[in-house]
């Protein structure tokens, strides 16, 4: 089991390495914090009304953010593949009950570390601080691209823009979640493959 694991903890540390300059030992440090987690298609890791307590590193699979409108339609804020974080943010610096699910959209294994132990983190090595601040940089520009996307692109280039950007969302999920993460309906979706 534990050998299982050793490459997802390399994978990490490089992902961490590439971002902050960190020694030895501190990158141990780090490292011994994140805890392994195997989840199985469409498995919740955080529920609507849940406080968001953990940050999630993926190592293989996908995880996906979203939200239930009032409408009861979901829409997909963010898709974490390999190689990547997430968490309900808000809920995770707040501490106030979560807005967003998180949702394991394919057998997903990763690593994740509890609230507590990030923020110690902060406190013990100077240098995530930097991670971190690397981190919230990236959320909000993406955020922020994506709310300019709704508001200043049809649902054309929005799918053009994704064919793109990230052809692996619509390579490797459904066109359910495709659809609400292109805030589109599933026919419109079928109509613009067809097309493109």
């Amino acid at each position: 089991m534990q050998n299982d694991l050793k490459p997802m903890h390399e994978q990490l540390a490089l992902y961490i390495r590439q971002r902050i300059v960190v020694n030895d030992d501190e990158l141990q440090t780090i490292l011994s914090y994140f805890i392994p987690l195997k989840s199985v298609k469409n498995e919740f890791l955080v529920s609507q009304g849940q406080a968001s307590q953990r940050m999630f590193f993926v190592g293989k699979g996908c995880l996906r953010i979203f939200f239930i409108n009032g409408e009861g339609q979901e829409a997909t804020r963010y898709l974490a593949f390999e190689n990547s974080f997430a968490t309900a943010m808000v809920s995770f610096i707040t501490d106030e009950p979560s807005l967003e699910f998180i949702q394991a959209v394919q057998p997903t294994e990763s690593l994740y570390i509890s609230q507590k132990d990030f923020r110690n983190l902060l406190e013990v090595i100077p240098s995530w601080e930097k991670f971190y601040r690397s981190y919230l940089e990236n959320a909000y520009v993406n955020n922020t691209n994506r709310l300019m996307s709704f508001i200043t692109m049809s649902a054309t280039e929005r799918y053009c823009h994704l064919l793109d950007q990230n052809p692996m969302v619509v390579q490797r999920l459904s066109n359910k979640i495709v659809a609400s993460y292109l805030n589109i309906s599933q026919e419109t979706l079928s109509r613009l493959k067809s097309k493109i």
